[in-house]
Order: structure tokens, then C-alpha cells, then sequence
């Protein structure tokens, strides 16, 4: 059999340390960004400012997957097969790559999942919280059912993280906005639930209690339109509706802190641990002044480089990889390349993992 290697890009402690190449956030310190101007071109080594580490992922007639990467943890990588070979197969590999176990709840009943598409690793506490539509199941680490508790009503929990050992933070969408998208089971709340702020003019993010899903903090971010970065068509006589996405709004652990993005507000923000927010981006011109809008997504922030991505909405339009020098306070358009490839190949950032700000990006 084909063994399968995942790529782990790691921030290097000697970025962390440098305290002088990053703007001093606590004073309110930002910089702005004009998504509609031309940016001089930029190429960049993975290895320059990443360590970077190659995993073997161990092949048997039990262990043969796709190597989607769900968490990294100190000790444990979580991985699942990619959609439409997704059967519910949660795989537990040690940081070598070596085997360890693999797990199954798929089903019906109120121990099991419908859907592993989002799950997180909580080594500390030794358990597993999966992300199923209208609640969140947590498990031990060997699949035994703890508990489960339900989202609030009328709302759907996205970008499920693991804010601290105590609590998870999820960005909450209206259930309204992904009516055509998701068929949601209904489903009923105890007196004692907690609605979220549903202003459509707000996008909230929520954090929530790891024992019984109560609200610790709701933060809401304000603008004035929602704007979507999709391009929807009808094609066929059957009116078939085909959506082109376009680029995902980001979440992203920053040391002590978390960055907030929505793209109908003209502002990245931090969010501190008290939760309050600081101007992190802001963009010009505004989102809602532009028409076709370009929007702007944040990718990734290490010591010296915030990495961005912008796309003009319509079909077919390319995405521009954006990248801002905090020592030189420059902004370039850049294609970074990977210095062990034996073919020059560009790398691109992914977002889609959840972690605690280590580990940058994955590729398999």
C-alpha cells in the first residue's frame, strides 16, 4: 500500500519571540489595506519563517484513509476521509505518524453523530467534542459517549474551537441564512436556554461552556448589509441552483487573544481575553460601497507576516494572495513556495484546522 505523508508548518518559538516585528495591538495599533489597489509581486520560502515537518502516516488493512486533518495536538493528530469516502471514521494517529485507534459513532441515537465534518481535540481533559449540527457529543478518547449538550435555538454553531480548558468558541449563524443549504432537525430547548442576539445587521460569536453548552460570552460584530462572497446560478431546466464559494471568513488564535473576521464589517478585530475588540484591519474602500464587492479574508498571522486572500465577487474571478511585512510595513502580493519540493510548486495556506496557534497550516 501507498503510505500517506501529512505536511505540519509549524510557528517556530523564534517568531514568537519576536516582539519587535509586531504592531503593539494592546494600544489599538492596526493598519489599513486597500483591496481595490495593485501590489507589487513577492515570492517566499516556506522554510524562512516556518519550521516544517513531515508525518508518515502508518498504512494497514485497518488504518487506510485520506489524511484530512481534523486537530493537532502535543501528542495526538486526528484524521478523516474527505467527502463523499466520509464514513464517520475518526482516526487516531501519535505525532510520528504511528496508528493508535479509530472510531465510529455514526447513527441516530443521542450518543451517536450524523456528521464528524468538525471535531476537537481537548488532550488536557482527555476528550473529543464533535460538532453535529444542532449539538455538540463529547466523548473520551477511546469513543465512549460523556455527554451532549444542545445549540441554542434557531441558530447554527460554526468553526467550532477550543477556546481554553474550560470553554468552546463558535461563530453562530442565523438559521434562516443556511435554510436552502441545511435541512435541520427539529428539535426543543429547555426553559433555562439563552437565546443569542439574532439582529441580522450583527454577526455573533459565541463562547460556550464545555460541560453543558450555556453561553459564557456573546460578542457581536456590526454592520450595516450583509454582503456574500458566493456566486449562486440556476443552470438546467430544472432550475438546479449551483453555488461557487468564494473565500471563508477566518477565526484564528493569536497568542493570548482571538481575531475576528466578518465580511460584511470593513474591520478585522482582536479579541482579547476580556473580551473586549481592537482594530486589527481595516480595509478600504468599504465593503458595502463596492459594487461587485472584493472581499478580504485573513489566512494566517505568524511573527512577521499577516497573510491575507481577496476576491472579486463573480464567477470565475481568481483569488490574489496578499501579504503584509510588519517590519518593513509593506504589502505584497506573494506566491511562497516549499524549498524540499523537487519541482518549484507554490503552497498555499489552509485554514480549516483547528489548533492552539502552533500549528500554522496543514497538506497531505
Amino acid at each position: 500500500m501507498n503510505k500517506l505523508n501529512i505536511i505540519v508548518a509549524i510557528l517556530p518559538l523564534m517568531t514568537t519571540l519576536c516582539e519587535g516585528n509586531r504592531p503593539n495591538n494592546k494600544n489599538g495599533d492596526f493598519f489599513t489595506v486597500d483591496v481595490s489597489a495593485s501590489y507589487p509581486k513577492k515570492e517566499l520560502i516556506l522554510q524562512d519563517f516556518m519550521d516544517v515537518e513531515y508525518i508518515p502516516l502508518e498504512t494497514n488493512n485497518e488504518f487506510v484513509c485520506q489524511g484530512i486533518v481534523l486537530d493537532v495536538g502535543k501528542n495526538i493528530i486526528l484524521i478523516k476521509n474527505a467527502h463523499p469516502n466520509d464514513n464517520g471514521d475518526i482516526f487516531f494517529f501519535d505525532r510520528n505518524g504511528k496508528a493508535l485507534r479509530k472510531i465510529n459513532r455514526l447513527g441516530k441515537s443521542g450518543e451517536e453523530y450524523t456528521s464528524a465534518s468538525t471535531v476537537i481535540l481537548d488532550e488536557d481533559n482527555q476528550e473529543l467534542f464533535v460538532y453535529d449540527r444542532t449539538k455538540t457529543i463529547v466523548y473520551d478518547l477511546h469513543g465512549t459517549f460523556k455527554r451532549s449538550f444542545r445549540h441554542t435555538k434557531d441558530t447554527s454553531y460554526e468553526q467550532m474551537f477550543n477556546y481554553n480548558g474550560e470553554n468552546l468558541m463558535y461563530k453562530v449563524s442565523d438559521m434562516g441564512d443556511i435554510a436552502q443549504m441545511l435541512s435541520v432537525m427539529n428539535h426543543t430547548f429547555s426553559d433555562g436556554d439563552k437565546e443569542i442576539d439574532k439582529n441580522p445587521n450583527r454577526q455573533s460569536f459565541a463562547v460556550i461552556s464545555k460541560q453543558d453548552g450555556h453561553i459564557i460570552k456573546e460578542i457581536q460584530i456590526s454592520f450595516k448589509e450583509k454582503k456574500s462572497p458566493s456566486v449562486v446560478e440556476r443552470t438546467g431546466t430544472g432550475g438546479v441552483t449551483t453555488m461557487h464559494p468564494g473565500i471563508r471568513p477566518s477565526i484564528i488564535n493569536y497568542k493570548d487573544s482571538w481575531i475576528l473576521e466578518v465580511f460584511f464589517s470593513d474591520t478585522v478585530f482582536r479579541m482579547l481575553p476580556d473580551f473586549s475588540l481592537k482594530p486589527f484591519i481595516v480595509r478600504t474602500p468599504s465593503i458595502q460601497s463596492m459594487n461587485p464587492e472584493v472581499f478580504l479574508s485573513l489566512e494566517n498571522v505568524t511573527g512577521r507576516y499577516y497573510f491575507m486572500k481577496t476576491l472579486k465577487k463573480g464567477k470565475g474571478q481568481p483569488k490574489i494572495q496578499l501579504i503584509y511585512d510588519k517590519q518593513e510595513k509593506t504589502i505584497f502580493e506573494y506566491t511562497m513556495y516549499n524549498a524540499d519540493y523537487s519541482k518549484k510548486e507554490s503552497v498555499f495556506m489552509q485554514t480549516n484546522i483547528a489548533n492552539d496557534g502552533d500549528i500554522v497550516f496543514w497538506q497531505n
